[in-house]
């Protein structure tokens, strides 16, 4: 490996690699209000394919529409990667055209994601390179393992970077620090991501899992109807005017006050005992 790359700590999967049976696992945990979706081909630091992209697609289009799930959690498979992006294996053979219909889909892959009405956050567990730090990027939050590393090298292989980062580094990171790893294709510690406020929470590498449990438990614990109504109004608040703002968070509170679930909750306080909330509506 080349001194440009070795920074990067990655290389391409073995042509001769195993792929497993799915590349995209989906797991549904306390009674199905949690929802585990694992990219899985840990044999290529979780490289996204073509059809590992459709098969994400898939799940959080799957989980989506179940009325159960309150909550989801996005890593990655193995010790050392959430994910390194795309499989640059795979697009080593294709044609302009082959190009742009994956780019389609992905695009297709991270809209869904960011779309997402439930809450979504990432447990990132290692290397977070290109469209897998993209991922992480368009969930809700972040969450990762001591040594999680976060990085944007497609100026380094002669690409733009697509999938959102131009749009949310500088939004997740000072303006500068973003601009920086966008120009140069550096990665940055979890540690610095950290500091800089990219990620919440820092947990050694065998305690990640149990940390996003918790985080997500406690989610599921609250009114989904509440969680997915105070989401939208950040979303569609960030970036207006504070007036707007403002307007759209007030529609979101008062359809939540009118909802059985804010009885239930004022309720169950008074009477020192846990809510039971219902599935959100739609």
């Amino acid at each position: 490996m080349t001194d440009r790359w070795k920074s990067l700590d990655f290389a391409p999967p073995a042509a001769d690699a195993v792929e497993p049976e799915s590349s995209v696992l989906l797991d549904y945990h306390d009674d199905g209000r949690i929802a585990v979706i694992t990219l899985n081909r840990p044999h290529a630091d979780n490289a996204i394919t073509t059809e590992m992209g459709a098969r994400l697609t898939e799940a959080v289009e799957e989980v989506a529409v179940k009325t159960t799930v309150r909550v989801v959690v996005l890593t990655g498979a193995g010790d050392r990667a959430f994910s390194v992006g795309s499989d640059l294996r795979q697009r080593n053979q294709m044609t302009k055209e082959d190009w742009l219909r994956q780019r389609q889909a992905f695009d297709r892959t991270l809209y869904t994601v960011r779309q997402l009405r439930k809450p979504v956050f990432a447990a990132v567990n290692g290397i977070a390179y290109g469209g897998g730090s993209e991922i992480a990027q368009s969930c809700d939050f972040i969450i990762a393992s001591e040594h999680a590393t976060f990085g944007q090298p497609e100026a380094m292989i002669g690409l733009s970077a697509g999938g959102g980062s131009p749009v949310f580094l500088p939004r997740l990171l000072p303006p500068g620090k973003a601009m920086q790893m966008l120009l140069t294709g550096d990665p940055i510690t979890a540690a610095e991501a950290y500091r800089l406020g990219m990620v919440n929470e820092l947990h050694p590498q065998g305690e990640l899992a149990a940390a996003a449990m918790r985080i997500a438990e406690k989610i599921a614990s609250n009114s989904p109807t509440a969680v997915q109504s105070v989401k939208r109004a950040v979303q569609l608040g960030e970036g207006q005017p504070t007036e707007q703002a403002i307007a759209t968070m007030m529609d979101a509170h008062w359809r939540s006050a009118i909802h059985p679930d804010r009885a239930e909750g004022i309720g169950a306080f008074n009477d020192d005992r846990e809510p039971e909330f219902r599935d959100a509506d739609f």
